[in-house]
């Protein structure tokens, strides 16, 4: 594993990563983003990378610029946090795709796959979407969601309201105990540009294959997303519902990634991700 660090897509910060490169030719590269409060040595992430990158791909897994985590299972850096936007991870998504075609991160240039869980799978989507069709996206040969929901803005009007007039809206974090603060930019931006925050109108725009994957059982974010989603993709997207799979595939966090003996959900979620990108780099 090789841990790297390059300027994120806005400039105002860093995306942090950690690459499993395998051990012959790869076959294609995979960017693997976390979800809300998520960052990349969160539960199933790296045991997940590590399985992608023994099928034969190279894996970044990586912190958003915004998610306010360094390196581990730290604490958030408050700042960092408050400052996240739907904008910012976009711009974050399409940067490490020039940086995989600009051969800046290990492994080398290649066809991609964008994979993301939860928030991050939106975040794909909008990418791939708002930048369809044009250079930004050369090297995309599929996305995959984990988990994700249809919609952006996910908050009450009375928190709506509240984070306008207030200019922050507090979100505490159960893993650190820290009071975290979502800032008045994430629900603006939205209110600016509501088209390019309907991830159901982007991935009608989407021009490359789409795997959405789903738990049965999750319980933060009802499995009706998926079919929101596979609804607005049509004939690009394959749908992969887990029995009993809650939000983060039935494992816990931190999850050893060595030893760690994988859910039968979770295993199943590898097994579907690992066949879609054979199917995407061998188009």
């Amino acid at each position: 594993m090789i841990d790297w660090s390059i300027p994120s897509g806005d400039g105002t910060g860093r995306i942090l990563g950690t690459s499993h490169l395998p051990s012959g030719e790869p076959t294609g590269r995979v960017l693997l983003g976390h979800g809300f409060k998520g960052y990349k040595d969160y539960g199933f992430l790296p045991w997940l990378s590590r399985r992608l990158c023994e099928a034969g791909h190279v894996v970044h897994r990586f912190n958003f610029g915004g998610s306010g985590m360094d390196h581990g299972h730290g604490p958030f850096d408050p700042a960092a946090f408050q400052a996240d936007t739907w904008n910012r991870q976009v711009e974050d998504a399409v940067e490490l795709l020039r940086a995989v075609g600009a051969d800046e991160l290990p492994g080398g240039p290649g066809p991609v796959l964008l994979v993301g869980h939860s928030r991050g799978g939106v975040t794909s989507l909008l990418a791939a979407g708002r930048h369809a069709g044009t250079d930004a996206l050369a090297s995309l040969r599929g996305v995959a969601t984990l988990a994700s929901p249809s919609g952006c803005l996910g908050l009450e009007a009375s928190d709506r309201a509240r984070l306008l007039t207030e200019g922050s809206l507090e979100s505490p974090s159960s893993r650190t105990g820290q009071m975290l603060r979502i800032g008045r930019a994430f629900l603006q931006e939205q209110l600016d540009d509501p088209e390019g925050h309907d991830p159901l109108r982007q991935a009608g725009r989407v021009r490359v294959p789409v795997l959405v994957v789903h738990g049965m059982a999750d319980d933060a974010v009802p499995v009706e997303s998926a079919h929101q989603l596979v609804g607005a993709l049509g004939d690009l997207a394959t749908l992969r519902i887990i029995e009993g799979g809650n939000h983060v595939f039935n494992v816990p966090n931190p999850f050893p990634m060595e030893h760690g003996e994988p859910s039968p959900q979770l295993d199943e979620v590898a097994r579907s991700l690992v066949q879609f990108a054979q199917s995407v780099f061998n188009r």
